[in-house]
């Protein structure tokens, strides 16, 4: 085998699932599944149930051997039991024969997620008949496409359905309870055994199951996978090892759980669940397991941390961000955690064949009247595809590669927002066109390997032949000068979006990189940032300094301040500048933007600009609190918000009006300054004009501390008449009586996602702009 090519007999293909593409939701007797109730008003999805042959000769036209979907649970059994509706099994005959005409081979997926309603109405996961209704459903689509289905894989990603679902709440049903998930995670295991002995006694060949890897290691090792660890840290890689992966890998292909995990499922949910024959019954043997990978888990132990909801019993261990680049979606890209994850689980788990069933990136995509140019994912597909070819030749076992996915789709919670497909639709029209990626991977499909150069980017002369303007006018936006009029900085930006192109900064840089030193101007905010600040000061310092950089650390709080940090960088006294800009806007991004010097930004600029930043999910964060509330049987609801003019406070209120208005609310929104007191008084008259409300969202945990008085005051109790949500987890919140619940913003992954940004523009490489996850925490003032 060359050094480029893969052996005779890969497989290629690409993955969907059936609830994120199918739409028709209501059509042909489907009843509804978890996740028609947790994101309702999602609309047709791809339109993939009746246009499937257009998708199939997609397919086929790029060369795909194989195309894994899931089948529809609630399509084929509406209420999860009893007699199967002949419509839904109809629709995965026609598929089946569509795909087997056009030469692709079927990889059914019985369980991607849509659980139906109905059996969530009984108990759902948690509960141990649901694994023997799987097993029942599984019997029934084998039983109607087994003569042409060979590769069935029972569950995907359990993992993700239990704590997720069960835990977190972040994905359906939404329900936030360790025992629960731990009960869920079993039966997954279950309905996964006895859903794949019924198919293997009715004739099934191939069977495997779909498990999520994230390989787990410590920011260290990231860059140095070979790094010796503390025993601190080498016990929380192992901790949550076992709660993300060996949880799974061992009673399926071992018939055990893991000695160190059955003391943490004890302690959340008791052990009555685990039943005499339920391990013999889970480990039924397997001749694939699908490998889902997309970045991994970097964590280190830190004594003071809480569990995060998603990983129970994860008390005393920190989830970090790392140097390096990212997607869209935050991820970050390292590639080379696949090679060492394969050759583990080949080592491991030896006669087992492994497949990647999912391997793909959500990039920001720009439609263009000559196509989709996006070389980001291309080459983040181009990069895992090169790591996958070093294992193989190392010796992992792995059989296939299928990108994910085929289509822009219904990304779960985040709707329509994510963008991971290989072909751009258009949820207006369900119109499809390839991207740049589908051909580059039509390409690769074609030659069995990878190819000879990597795609190419676009120049600052291809910018400046799309806008119609000269080079010099092209750098004088990107590099942020007022002296472009309004108009052809618009149509310069809209060249820039349309082509994907990034700006090469290293070559602006070679004329400063002289001195190793990057500047850190802080401009400190006037209210309750002072957490963030110090958080930015130590993390930004270690990273940067552990990458052999100085540190000069500049206030830019006056004019004259801002114009010494502008001369420090004139005279190219700094290869790069970590900026905290101030909360209003002000003239010291663009003109340090203008000195040509790699900038990153912490908060989203009020201009839109080429400069990266790091920001938190405003919008999301605010509609998670929403939804919390409305959860807890709160149905007036309105929020505090302010100071008015903050990008910040106007996307949470953004995400709160959109979860009011999803649950048929309507919004009522009083603005205030920002402080305690003018939260109590915001309250006040929220209170008086609207008497009937039972609930507040705040804008941040000052204005849900002014909150908490003004229902004192008015003789509310709180949570019994009122509950009450803020923004933040700042020192405030758990100081409150009850303790506040609120929003956690992630303020180390900030600071250190700000370093691993600059040091990225620095060396030259992609930098995209990044929002950071943020995560509610519940505590007494909600109930």
């Amino acid at each position: 085998m060359s050094r480029a090519s893969f052996p005779e007999g890969f497989v290629w293909g690409v993955s969907t699932s059936a609830y994120q593409i199918e739409g028709a939701a209501s059509a042909d007797g489907r009843g509804p599944s978890i996740w028609d109730t947790f994101s309702t008003g999602q609309g047709d999805a791809c339109g993939h149930y009746h246009r499937y042959r257009e998708d199939v000769r997609l397919m086929r036209d790029l060369g795909m051997a194989a195309y894994r979907f899931s089948v529809s649970w609630p399509r084929v059994l509406p209420e999860g039991t009893g007699k199967a509706n002949e419509a839904g099994l109809d629709f995965y005959d026609r598929l089946v024969d569509e795909l087997l005409a056009a030469g692709i081979a079927p990889y059914a997926t019985l369980y991607h997620w849509d659980l139906p309603q109905a059996l969530e109405d009984r108990g759902g996961w948690p509960e141990r008949d649901t694994a023997y209704r799987f097993a029942d459903y599984a019997a029934a689509v084998h039983a109607r496409l087994g003569d042409r289905v060979r590769t069935w894989f029972t569950v995907n990603e359990p993992w993700v359905a239990a704590f997720l679902g069960y835990g977190s709440g972040i994905h359906a049903p939404g329900r936030r309870s360790a025992a629960d998930a731990f009960r869920a995670a079993h039966h997954l295991l279950l309905g996964h055994g006895l859903a794949a002995r019924v198919m293997r006694e009715a004739g099934a060949r191939d069977i495997g199951a779909v498990l999520n890897f994230t390989p787990v290691m410590t920011p260290a090792q990231v860059r140095d996978p070979g790094r010796a660890l503390s025993d601190e840290d080498a016990e929380a890689v192992a901790r949550i090892d076992a709660l993300v992966h060996r949880q799974f890998l061992e009673p399926m292909l071992r018939g055990a759980y893991p000695a160190d995990l059955l003391p943490v499922v004890e302690r959340h949910a008791g052990l009555g669940h685990l039943r005499d024959g339920d391990l013999d019954a889970i480990a039924q043997p397997l001749e694939l397991l699908g490998v889902n990978y997309y970045t991994p888990s970097v964590v280190q132990a830190q004594p003071s941390e809480p569990a995060d909801p998603a990983f129970p019993g994860s008390e005393g261990v920190l989830f970090c961000t790392v140097p390096t680049a990212v997607t869209a979606m935050g991820w970050p890209i390292v590639p080379d955690a696949l090679p060492p994850l394969l050759r583990r689980l080949t080592r491991e788990y030896p006669g087992l064949e492994l497949m990647i069933t999912e391997n793909g990136a959500d990039f920001a995509d720009t439609v263009t009247p000559d196509g989709i140019h996006d070389v980001e994912r291309a080459r983040f597909v181009e990069e895992h595809v090169r790591a996958l070819h070093a294992a193989v030749e190392e010796g992992a076992d792995v059989r296939g590669y299928l990108v994910w996915t085929l289509l822009d789709n219904l990304e779960w919670a985040d709707g329509y927002q994510r963008k991971f497909g290989l072909v751009h639709v258009d949820f207006t029209t369900q119109r499809r066109r390839l991207k740049d990626s589908a051909l580059w991977y039509r390409d690769l499909v074609r030659r069995n390997g990878l190819p000879e150069s990597r795609p190419k980017r676009p120049t600052l002369e291809t910018v400046a032949a799309r806008a119609g303007v000269s080079r010099a006018t092209v750098s004088r936006v990107v590099n942020g000068e007022a002296s472009v009029s309004p108009e052809v900085r618009a149509e310069v930006m809209r060249a820039v979006r349309e082509l994907g192109y990034v700006p090469n900064a290293a070559a602006r840089s070679l004329v400063t990189r002289r001195t190793d030193s990057v500047a850190l101007v802080l401009s400190m905010p006037a209210q309750g940032g002072d957490t963030l600040v110090s958080a930015v000061v130590q993390y930004v310092t270690s990273v940067l300094e552990a990458a052999g950089k100085s540190i000069t650390l500049m206030l830019a709080d006056t004019a004259e301040s801002h114009r010494r940090v502008t001369a420090h960088v004139e005279a190219g006294l700094a290869d790069g500048v970590v900026l905290l800009p101030p909360e209003r806007p002000g003239p010291l991004t663009e003109r340090l933007a203008r000195t040509g010097v790699p900038m990153v930004l912490l908060g989203r600029p009020p201009v839109a600009s080429l400069v990266p930043y790091v920001d938190v999910d405003h919008a999301g964060g605010a509609a998670a609190a929403t939804r919390h509330l409305l959860a807890t049987g709160r149905r007036g609801i309105g929020m505090l918000c302010g100071p008015m003019d903050l990008p910040a406070t106007q996307e949470r209120i953004v995400g709160y009006r959109e979860a009011a208005l999803a649950a048929g609310l309507q919004p009522v929104v009083v603005p205030a300054d920002g402080t305690p007191g003018s939260g109590a008084a915001a309250a006040t008259r929220l209170l008086d004009d609207h008497p009937g409300l039972d609930a507040i969202v705040a804008a941040s945990d000052r204005l849900a501390a002014g909150a908490l008085r003004a229902a004192r005051d008015a003789g509310r109790l709180v949570p019994g008449d009122l509950a009450v949500t803020g923004f933040g987890d700042g020192d405030v919140a758990s100081a409150t009586t009850p303790a506040l619940t609120t929003v956690r913003v992630p303020v180390a992954d900030q600071a250190l996602a700000l370093a691993r940004l600059l040091l990225s523009r620095m060396e030259g490489r992609h930098t995209s702009s990044v929002v950071l996850p943020v995560r509610l925490v519940v505590r007494g003032s909600t109930g």
